[in-house]
């Protein structure tokens, strides 16, 4: 067994006993697996890639050199090849795209371009002319040579690929030629679209939105990272440029020592939001699923009744019960002067601006909103859980503690893997509870950048933004979100018995 303790002696531990040390196990095993992460995934990733690289300038080589003077011509005329052997369909889309591509960098794309490596060089403003009349000067947007410098790099990358595929495309249909064998028409490669090559035509749109939306976006935070744009270089006023990585060692510089350092703060607020993260998870899904098993027991009346007062709770919106609860725990609040007069306290209890309590609030007031949307989740697999396992488990002697651990929560965690990946992401990222039940409160001078003690990253990051306008800062705080996100996604769900025994519980 794992952790030097023999089958033996886990065969004797008791089903507590089994569950804390697989527990344990789990979560001791997590360094050796994001060290395997960085020293096997990672390096097989790069290998493969590379790999793919030198496939790539094999094709290229080899159609250079034994291409025919159609296929060569291709190299510089998209779809060449394809149109003189009367592909047309083919042919077209490739030099439509090559003419499409000339003309953005023509007209709009190659003036951004020029200027990314500056950012920018005039600046805008109102100035007088030598007779006192005032002019405006329009000036250059850091912000936008960034952003179009950036998509137009894109689209670069893509029209390299999109040469690489005309050239392989132009050989291929060379060879197709040489051997006697007929080319396919316009007609059969679309019918190819909605048949064989279907899911290539059913990702098209949803890659594009994802290139756009996701890829775009984070790319174009990584670049802002290594900017000074701030509230001091807002464009279209002033220009922001290049600073390096001055902004990673303003977040990680002081270590965790430096009161109102960004290292200090950032080491606080991550270890804040990891904890949090946690219970806030762990403490919805156990107590969840505890409710979903009371109520779909045996014996228990009004099962339905129960079930639709918890379902109710989730038709309020979320954000309106975290006021509410926000303003009955409040130090003025209703929960404050109702323990008052009823003489249980002299003095009002700072559910929500007492570091230590204000954290314990906002942990209870997320497991009464999240309760019932676990307890949903529940019932729903507890009813497709086969009854004949617990009978088997009853004629073998076992008791209702022994079947939930040996049944039950392993079925629950087979399949609740992956919900639990993205509850704990989410956790990770759950704006809404901390900035409407406390907005980070209470403040604290070792913190910098307007953090309070109940902030996460996510919000101290909208602080860093709106308040502070740090956006440089900002982006260093969103790159290592998104490391620790997907590297924790990633590692956590491959580790999970739903990727490992997938086949268990078909």
């Amino acid at each position: 067994m794992k952790q030097q303790v023999s089958e033996l002696d886990y065969l004797k531990m008791s089903v507590w006993q089994k569950f804390c040390f697989k527990f344990v196990s789990f979560f001791k095993s997590l360094p050796l697996v994001f060290l395997n992460f960085f020293k096997v995934t990672i390096p097989n990733a790069a290998k493969r890639f590379w790999n793919g690289l030198k496939e790539i300038g094999l094709t290229i080589g080899r159609a250079a050199r034994y291409g025919d003077w159609k296929t060569r011509i291709s190299f510089v005329l998209f779809g060449f090849s394809q149109l003189a052997r009367k592909q047309w369909l083919r042919g077209l889309l490739f030099l439509v795209f090559e003419g499409i591509f000339i003309l953005y960098m023509a007209l709009f794309g190659g003036q951004y371009l020029g200027l990314f490596g500056s950012l920018g060089k005039l600046t805008g403003g109102e100035y007088e002319d030598e007779y006192g009349v005032p002019h405006y000067t329009k000036g250059d947007n850091s912000l936008l040579i960034l952003l179009y410098g950036l998509l137009t790099i894109l689209f670069i990358i893509f029209f390299i690929y999109a040469w690489y595929r005309n050239v392989k495309s132009a050989y291929n249909t060379q060879q197709i030629e040489e051997a006697k064998q007929k080319l396919s028409t316009a007609k059969q490669d679309v019918a190819s679209l909605l048949d064989d090559q279907y899911h290539k035509t059913l990702l098209a749109i949803p890659l594009a939105g994802l290139t756009i939306f996701t890829i775009v976006p984070i790319i174009f935070m990584v670049f802002l990272a290594f900017t000074n744009y701030d509230q001091e270089h807002l464009p279209p006023k002033n220009l922001f440029t290049w600073i390096g990585w001055e902004n990673f060692e303003a977040v990680f510089g002081g270590g965790i020592s430096g009161a109102s350092s960004f290292g200090y703060t950032f080491a606080h607020v991550l270890l804040w939001t990891v904890v949090w993260a946690f219970f806030a998870t762990f403490s919805n899904y156990i107590l969840g699923m505890i409710v979903a098993i009371f109520i779909n027991k045996k014996g228990i009346r009004f099962k339905k009744l129960w079930r639709t007062i918890l379902v109710m709770t989730i038709a309020v919106p979320q954000f309106v019960s975290l006021l509410l609860m926000s303003q009955m725990l409040a130090d003025e609040g209703v929960i404050n002067s109702t323990l008052q007069s009823w003489g249980w306290t002299d003095h009002s209890i700072k559910f929500l601006t007492d570091g230590t309590l204000a954290k314990v609030s906002i942990i209870v007031v997320n497991i009464w909103i999240g309760i019932p949307y676990t307890m949903l989740i529940s019932t729903g697999i507890l009813m497709n859980i086969p009854e004949d396992l617990y009978e088997s488990a009853r004629i073998d002697g076992a008791g209702p503690v022994k079947a939930f651990f040996k049944i039950t929560l392993p079925y629950m965690l087979h399949v609740t893997a992956p919900y639990l990946i993205t509850q704990f992401i989410g956790n990770l990222n759950n704006f809404n509870v901390i900035y409407l039940l406390t907005g980070g409160a209470p403040a604290t001078l070792d913190y910098a950048g307007n953090a309070g003690r109940t902030d996460l990253l996510i919000t101290w990051l909208y602080k860093l933004v709106m308040d502070k306008q740090l956006y440089g800062v900002a982006s260093v705080i969103s790159i290592l979100m998104f490391i620790i996100t997907a590297v924790v996604s990633l590692v956590v769900y491959n580790r999970s018995s739903a990727v490992k025994n997938e086949e268990d519980f078909m």
